[in-house]
């Protein structure tokens, strides 16, 4: 028996089993962004990751599962918010978080996974779910960690509410003037609105 044949026959080798894993994860990716949750099904995924579907079910488990682990995976970047705030003061705070949201949003290649997130989050209570729970654990709670108020949690919330309001309608509802006028000019205005929320008393 060959080692080829060996291999075929045993567990695949750590790197084949990570490369399929990858592209698993990048299909799935691909289609929620494209289909949405609802319209996502685990063979649409395998079809376009070139596997079985019984390697997706392996490797990551329901659609519920696979959305999560494709949510994190996009949305990473916006856990940069979590590292600028621990890491710097908070009397400038509200601007930082603020910046680093927006830079995200303005980006087309954060946008397009971001866009992908929220339409599903917006349209699907499953996806929803997992938005709220990779939200608050991943990122809200360790912001209001860092603010020394009874009420930390909420404040936190509501400066994510701002920031979510104000993208969803500048990204995904597209209204006007706010759709078009210069990020810089948000931020300008946006700004202190989530510092107060954050620190004020």
């Amino acid at each position: 028996m060959t080692d080829a044949t060996a291999r075929r026959r045993g567990r695949p080798r750590r790197t084949e089993s990570a490369d399929t894993r990858d592209r698993i994860l990048n299909a799935a990716r691909e289609e929620f962004s494209e289909r949405g949750y609802e319209k996502t099904s685990v063979r649409a995924i395998a079809k376009a990751a070139g596997v079985d579907s019984a390697l997706v079910h392996h490797y990551y488990g329901t659609k519920e599962q696979v959305f999560e682990a494709a949510v994190e995976v996009a949305f990473a970047p916006a856990l940069k918010v979590r590292d600028v705030v621990v890491e710097g003061p908070l009397d400038d705070v509200g601007e930082r978080m603020t910046r680093v949201i927006f830079g995200l949003w303005e980006n087309p290649v954060t946008r397009a996974p971001l866009l992908a997130i929220v339409r599903s989050a917006v349209n699907t209570e499953a996806a929803a779910a997992v938005f709220r729970r990779l939200v608050s654990a991943q990122l809200m709670r360790r912001i209001a960690g860092r603010l020394d108020a009874p009420d930390a949690e909420l404040r936190a919330e509501l400066a994510a509410a701002q920031l979510v309001g104000v993208a969803m309608m500048r990204y995904v509802i597209k209204m006007e003037p706010v759709a078009s006028v210069d990020v810089e000019q948000i931020i300008r205005r946006v700004a202190p609105v989530v510092q107060g929320h954050l620190t004020n008393p």
